[in-house]
C-alpha cells in the first residue's frame, strides 16, 4: 500500500474488539501496556475506545504470532506493514505446498477496515485452507482507494459501504477499471434499488448486510472457475469465473437475428447463456438456512458461472462464423 491505513470513526471497547479479532482481553491489556500496540480513545468516565484499524491490527497480530512472529518485534508496526509481512509468510507457505498439490492464492484487496479484519481472521481464511486467498491492499474506504496506489493487480476487489447510491456507484466502477479486478462483490447497509440493480447487470456482486462469514466466504468461493480440463467438479483456486460480457438486451438481438443459411445457433446459445446467468445471480441470492446451504448454492453459482463464460466464447465462435457483430446497436427499420 502506498499509504497507512488510516484510522475509521468507528469505537468499539475492548470486548468487542477481543470478540472480533479472536484475541482475549487480558492478551490486548498487555500489548497495550507492555508495547504500547494500541493508542485508544479515553472516554471522561477513563473508558477505553479502540478504532476499526485497532481491530485489525490486532486480527493481524494474532495470525502473525500463531505463525511463530514475536509479538515484542510486530507489536509497534502499521497495519499495512503487519499485512505484509503475513502475505508474505502466505506466500512462502504456498510455495512449499504446491510441491503437493496445484493450491494457488487468490489476491484480493478490501475496501472496508472491518471488513479486512473479517476476512484475516483465521476462522474465515479456514474455508480456503487457510493459504488460497491472499489480501494484497486494504483501504479504509473507496475515496481513499481512488487516491491510493495498488500494491498489485487484484482479481477480486470487496467493498464495503454503509449507503450504496448514485455518487457511491460511480467511485466503485471507477476503481475497478483502475484495479482492473476481474470480479467485484460489494456489501451494503442501506441502497436503491436501481443502483443495485444497474450493478448486477454489469457483473458486479451485490449483497446487502449482515452477510455471516460462512456466506461470505461460499460468495468469494462461487466466482472461481470448474476445473474443466480434469472432468471434475473441483475448484481451480488461482482462476476466476469473468463477469458476464453480454446483457440480457444483447442476448436478445443476438437471438433474433436471421442468418443467410437459417442457422439458429445464436438463438438458442444467447437463450442458454441468458438462462444460465440468471441461474448463476439466483444461485448467490438464494436464502441460505444453514452452512451446508451455503455450500450448496456457492457450488451451483460456480457451475452456472463457469458454464455461462463458456458458452459465451462459444457465442463469439458462433458469431465470428455467422459474421454477427455482437456488440453493434441494431438500426431501427423504419
Amino acid at each position: 500500500m502506498a499509504k497507512d491505513i488510516q484510522q475509521s470513526r468507528s469505537f468499539h471497547k475492548i470486548g468487542a474488539v477481543s470478540s472480533l479479532s479472536g484475541v482475549p482481553t487480558p492478551t490486548l491489556r498487555v500489548w497495550e501496556m507492555r508495547y504500547q500496540t494500541f493508542q485508544p480513545h479515553k472516554t471522561e468516565s477513563k473508558h477505553r475506545l479502540f478504532t476499526d484499524d485497532d481491530v485489525l491490527k490486532a486480527t493481524l497480530l494474532k495470525r502473525l504470532t500463531e505463525q511463530g512472529h514475536g509479538i515484542s518485534s510486530i507489536a509497534k508496526l502499521s497495519t499495512t506493514d503487519l499485512n505484509n509481512l503475513l502475505q508474505q509468510q502466505q506466500v512462502t507457505n504456498q510455495r512449499k505446498a504446491r510441491a503437493d498439490s496445484q493450491v494457488q492464492s487468490v489476491s484480493v484487496a478490501v475496501v472496508g477496515l472491518a471488513l479486512a479484519a473479517r476476512i484475516e481472521s483465521k476462522k474465515f481464511t479456514f474455508s480456503f485452507n487457510n493459504q488460497a486467498i491472499r489480501i494484497t491492499d486494504i483501504f479504509t474506504n473507496v475515496a481513499q482507494a481512488l487516491l491510493a496506489k495498488f500494491q498489485e493487480k487484484s482479481q477480486i476487489l470487496i467493498i464495503y459501504t454503509n449507503s450504496l447510491h448514485a455518487g457511491v456507484q460511480v467511485d466503485i466502477h471507477r476503481l475497478a477499471e483502475i484495479n482492473h479486478a476481474l470480479q467485484v462483490i460489494v456489501l451494503y447497509n442501506y441502497g436503491q434499488e436501481p443502483i443495485i440493480e444497474s450493478m448486477k447487470r454489469c457483473g458486479m456482486i451485490v449483497r446487502r448486510e449482515p452477510i455471516s462469514d460462512s456466506d461470505l466466504a461460499d460468495l468469494i468461493n462461487s466466482v472461481r472457475v470448474v476445473n474443466t480440463e480434469s472432468g471434475t467438479a473441483g475448484l481451480t483456486s488461482g482462476m476466476l469465473i469473468p463477469p458476464r460480457k453480454y446483457d440480457d438486451i444483447e442476448l436478445m438481438r443476438v437471438a433474433g437475428i436471421s442468418t443467410n443459411v437459417l442457422c439458429e445457433c445464436p438463438k438458442h446459445v444467447a437463450e442458454i447463456i441468458t438462462q444460465l446467468a440468471s441461474f448463476e445471480q439466483y444461485s448467490r441470492e438464494c436464502l441460505n438456512n444453514s452452512t451446508e446451504d451455503a455450500h450448496l448454492h456457492s457450488y451451483l453459482s460456480t457451475v452456472s458461472g463457469s458454464a455461462r463464460a463458456l458458452f459465451e466464447s462459444a457465442l463469439e465462435m458462433v458469431a465470428k462464423h455467422e459474421g454477427i457483430d455482437l456488440k453493434v446497436t441494431p438500426k431501427n427499420s423504419d
